[in-house]
């Protein structure tokens, strides 16, 4: 296939206004971007420090339409070297990206703790930016604390807002606050709602364990350092979202890249944070639309961890995309060939993914893997005629008889595509219990194989077909035919009296002649 598909990082705020959420650690930043958003979107916990990555979200309210960004905590003061976290220096980098894309900030402090240093920090550094800036006092969770939050005004801020995510008292004045501070962009969101609606978003969720390099795919992609990258597992916390734009033989796809925390087994998750990084990995394989499932480049690559994220790929339905990556570290010593069939061998259940050898770190064969991403996406909106479809199973019950595993033969009388995404098929046959599971798998990769469905699961449900339509001249209270008279109702004693009649009649009269022998 061509090399004809390439990437597009959206630019976030010629799109859409943007409205950034910075303050110091632990001061419910990412509580009051949940509120916003009405969902819980980032994980939220009293350890500081637990968002690192920049967490956005479009948002609408009424006819404005914009995106909200979650940030992590400011945890140093400028020329501040001990005592120093080893995330502050990279949260203090996407603080500062944040900012600058951000059309308006709104800064948080923690009533109940007052003033501190690193608030008048943040303070001056927003300020510095020269962007219009909303001051939240948080943790306003009854009218004591309320009448505290004007203690912030010393900042030199023109308004305080007083608001408790707990209670969501304040959330709305502040939001409504910060819209009327976006600058108008009615085009740009015409040309965006245009844009939705010719082609739906595709979402690409980045899974697999722990330091494959996950990360390092996503910024290779984007070709921008959005996300952090380090050799310390869990580094990723939040499953990020990333907007990017997908051209594919000349028309543009929007697409969004989503990248998660490594999933580990469930016996080494010891951490509540861990916890809800898994569950937030989980989740974004069910949301979305194909899976590149990372895994490291080796002859000792595929560990049994790898083989619980298959499964849980698999049970999910959807699209697949296996990324082998470091595979400049062993490409001297092991074939692709040969790491292919190791890989296939360990992992039977994912056949049907294509596999693709890249290196995020040198960006080695980022093509392929945008060919296979393309080729996915054509076969996720494939339609199957009905026509052919039986024509497809028919012929391949013909050529190969399925085994007798009942009390019958199994016979198939109709197949129709019910579902896309993945093909759904409803096959009916004589009886569910008569098809072997061996001979249903050989009918899906019939089906693979006649309409080239690579990297999409096949899901086939057996169905008994219905019996024939009984007559209805036959069933109960029906119309009689021509001549036959509806039986009436008889009371008790006339039955009684019909039945007598009936046995008189039948039985021999008295005095009558015996036949001869």
């Amino acid at each position: 296939m061509a090399r004809n598909l390439s990437v597009e990082k959206k630019d976030g705020p010629a799109s859409l206004p943007t409205i950034a959420i910075v303050g110091r650690p632990n001061v419910g930043k990412s509580s009051l971007f949940n509120a916003i958003v009405g969902r819980r979107v980032s994980i939220v916990h009293e350890m500081p420090g637990v968002t690192r990555d920049r967490v956005v979200a479009p948002l609408a309210r009424g006819r404005r339409r914009f995106q909200l960004i979650d940030t992590g905590g400011l945890g140093m003061l400028s020329g501040e070297s001990r005592r120093v976290d080893v995330w502050d220096g990279r949260i203090a980098q996407q603080v500062d990206v944040a900012i600058e894309d951000a059309d308006v900030l709104i800064l948080v402090a923690n009533v109940q703790d007052g003033i501190v240093n690193l608030d008048e920090e943040v303070a001056r550094r927003v300020r510095a930016s020269g962007k219009p800036v909303l001051f939240a006092a948080n943790k306003c969770d009854n009218p004591s604390l309320v009448e505290q939050s004007v203690e912030f005004m010393k900042l030199g801020f023109p308004e305080v807002f007083p608001v408790s995510c707990l209670h969501r008292s304040g959330v709305e004045a502040l939001v409504e606050a910060a819209i009327s501070r976006l600058p108008d962009r009615e085009c740009d969101e015409q040309e965006e709602e245009d844009n939705g609606s010719s082609a739906r978003k595709l979402n690409i969720a980045v899974v697999g364990r722990p330091n494959v390099g996950k990360s390092s795919l996503v910024n290779a992609l984007l070709g921008e350092e959005r996300v952090m990258v380090s050799d310390v597992a869990g580094t990723t916390r939040d499953a990020i979202d990333v907007d990017f734009m997908l051209r594919f033989r000349g028309a543009e796809h929007p697409a969004t890249l989503v990248d998660t925390a490594g999933l580990r087994k469930q016996a080494k998750v010891d951490t509540v944070v861990e916890y809800f990084s898994v569950m937030r990995a989980k989740s974004a394989i069910d949301r979305a639309d194909l899976v590149l499932f990372v895994l490291e480049a080796g002859p000792d690559g595929v560990t049994a961890q790898d083989r619980r994220i298959a499964g849980l790929i698999q049970q999910s339905g959807r699209g697949c995309v296996l990324v082998a990556n470091k595979y400049d570290i062993c490409r001297e010593e092991c074939r692709m060939k040969r790491l292919e069939t190791e890989l296939r061998r360990s992992m039977p259940g994912m056949n049907y993914a294509p596999l693709v050898f890249v290196s995020a770190k040198e960006h080695w064969n980022l093509d392929a893997l945008l060919d296979c991403i393309a080729e996915v996406m054509e076969q996720l909106e494939l339609k199957i005629p009905t026509g052919v479809l039986n024509r497809v199973i028919m012929d391949a019950f013909e050529s190969h008889t399925p085994p007798v595993t009942g009390a019958a033969p199994l016979k198939i009388f109709y197949a129709s595509m019910v579902g896309m995404a993945p093909p759904r098929i409803l096959l009916f046959v004589n009886n569910p219990k008569y098809c072997a599971e061996n001979y249903l798998a050989f009918l899906k990769n019939t089906v693979r194989e006649a309409f080239d469905l690579s990297g999409v699961p096949i899901e086939i449900e057996l169905r008994e077909r219905p019996k024939k339509v009984t007559s209805i001249r036959s069933e109960p209270g029906g119309p009689r035919r021509r001549g036959n008279r509806k039986p009436q109702e008889t009371s008790g004693q006339e039955e009684s009296s019909a039945a007598e009649t009936k046995r008189k009649s039948c039985a021999p009269r008295r005095g009558a002649p015996k036949r001869r022998k």
